[in-house]
Parts: C-alpha cells; structure tokens; sequence
C-alpha cells in the first residue's frame, strides 16, 4: 500500500546477501541481510530486539538489517540475491508474484490489516462520505481499501470521489483538504490521535476484510530451498524478538532507540501500545499464517482488483518455519 519515500540506503546494494561473521562461541556464523518494508518504526521493535540482544547469534544466524530506498527494492534485492530475507506488504507480494517472483511469505510481522480510511470528526460512519473527497496515495491497494470499508458500510464506493495525496494524509486531513484518506491506523492514525484528537479510523477488516496479515517475512523460493536452516534460524530469532517486544515494551522501545539513533521517539510508546494485539495470531503464536484466513484474503485482493485472480495460497506462503518454532 506505502510506496517509500526516498531515506538512506544501506549494505543491501553494495554488499551480498549472506556471509559469515563469528558469534559468541566464536564459530563462523552466516550472515543474511533483512530488507525492511520502510523505514525503522514501532512495527519493527521486534526485529531490532532480537538483534540488540543477539537473539539471532543465538539461532545461529547474525542478522544486518537495511532500510530502503524505495518499495521496489526489496523484492529487486530479493531476486537479484543482494538480500536474503525482506518485510514486504503482503499487497506488494501478491501483485509480485502475479508478474512472475519467486518470492514466498513464511512469517507474519502483524497477524492484522493496518490499512485504514481515516475520516474528519463529523465523519462518523463511511457512509457519511457520499459525495466527500477522499485522499488515496496512488497505490492501487489503497483503492481496494477504501472501496471494501465503503461497500463494508453500505455505501457506494462510486459515489465517493479520490484524489491522490500521496503521503501526506496528516497534513491533508489537518487542514480540511479532503475529508477523509487511506493510511495506516497504527502510524497517521496515531498522529493524528496527538495532534487533533476526534478523527475517525475505520480499519478494513473491520468493515468486510478479512484479518490477513498486512506484513510478511519473505524469501526467494530458491533460497529457501538451498539453505532451509537459514530461515528457520531467522524466524527463530524474530518469534523470540517479537515475543520480549510483548514481554516488556518499554524494554523494546529502548533497544529500537539504540540500534536506530535520531529516529523518532514521541510517538512510539502509543504505536507500540496500538500494534501489541496484532503481533499475536487469535490463537496466541506469533509469526502464525494461517491458511483459512489467507484463503479469505486471497479471495478479497482479486476481488477488490489488486490482482487479477485470488493467489495461490499453498505457493505464495511456506508455513512450516513458523511451525517449527515454538509458541
């Protein structure tokens, strides 16, 4: 849904994609680059927990974590081999997969959309957008957001105009230009929680979606095929991670600032509070992808247009690494 705008790049280009380095016991371990989806924010605290506190020496894998350029470089990277694991949208993985990557999702960052339409305070319902203006960013899933939490509510998706905004749905909303916007509850939605409350979010799984996970470690087919031990070991290390982020936030907040200096910090204890229910499936695993629930979701993207038929759920994801890994 989040097209990137332009930060630093990092590794990923000028370095490979694997290699070794040594660990605590001073044996040689490999090395596997991990390509964010955007740049450092509270979604990826248990990423940066598991490798503040050398969760990922202790699988046995040490983890370097870039930040992209722009949201085509991770699945380039990925097929290129410069990187060996990424964060993708899982949006972004479907209609990448529609044109031919060999890229499979084997871990789930949030188990919940962050999609969201958010609405001015007189909007109290997405019915009240007849005839509005909506701001979208030009990504073709936030169409499909928005037309799902229109006709979730009734409404008539034809009846409501768009304009692109592209990210500036905070500064859009703030000053009347448009009466509601595509955006991300867990991120402008807080904002504008702190800077005027009364705005509206209504997410899209609360409005007809399915509860799909809006993120998703990812990795080539062939590198999952060659070195099955490397993934498991990286889905180890971010299972533990995410499951000390909800141990102790603060704690996780902490390393977040350390390994990320200048990024930050105002909002992250609220982002951080807002994502804690969506870091763990309805059964209580984290990372879980649960196959009724991407068969729904599958179903939805075709439905909605952001591809042309439903993915292949059994090719598209590969459970068995988190199934492998202790609740």
């Amino acid at each position: 849904m989040r097209r990137i705008v332009l930060v630093l790049l990092v590794l990923a280009v000028a370095a490979p994609a694997s290699g070794c380095s040594t660990g605590a016991t001073g044996r040689a371990q490999p090395t596997a680059t991990l390509v964010l989806d955007f740049t450092p924010n509270a979604v990826h605290a248990g990423i940066y927990t598991a490798v503040a506190r050398g969760y990922d020496r202790d699988a046995g894998v040490a983890l370097k974590i870039v930040t992209p350029t722009a949201s085509t470089d991770s699945i380039r990277l990925l097929e290129t081999g410069r990187a060996s694991f990424a964060i993708l949208d899982l949006h972004d993985l479907a209609i990448a997969r529609e044109r031919g990557a060999k890229v499979v999702g084997i871990m789930a960052i949030v188990e919940r959309p962050l999609a969201s339409v958010i609405a001015a305070p007189p909007i109290t319902d997405p019915r009240l957008l007849h005839d509005r203006t909506v701001g979208v960013t030009g990504d073709p899933s936030d169409l499909a957001v928005l037309h799902s939490i229109l006709a979730g509510s009734g409404a008539d998706p034809k009846a409501v105009k768009t304009v692109t905004i592209g990210f500036d749905a905070v500064p859009a909303l703030l000053s009347g230009r448009v009466a509601a916007a595509t955006a991300f509850w867990n991120d402008e939605g807080i904002t504008l929680a702190r800077e005027r409350p009364g705005f509206h979010v209504f997410r899209v799984d609360r409005y007809g979606a399915p509860a799909y996970p809006e993120l998703v470690l990812c990795a080539t087919s062939a590198r999952l095929r060659a070195d099955p031990r490397l993934a498991r070991a990286v889905v180890d290390a971010l299972v533990r991670g995410y499951s000390a982020t909800l141990a102790d936030p603060r704690a996780a907040i902490d390393d977040l600032e350390r390994e990320v200096p200048g990024i930050a910090t105002a909002l992250l204890p609220a982002q951080l509070q807002a994502l804690e229910p969506a870091f763990r499936a309805p059964d209580g695993r984290i990372g879980d992808l649960e196959p009724t629930v991407l068969a729904a979701w599958a179903r939805w993207e075709a439905r909605f247009g952001i591809v042309s038929r439903p993915p292949d759920v059994g090719a598209t994801f590969d459970r068995n690494f988190v199934a492998a890994t202790a609740p």
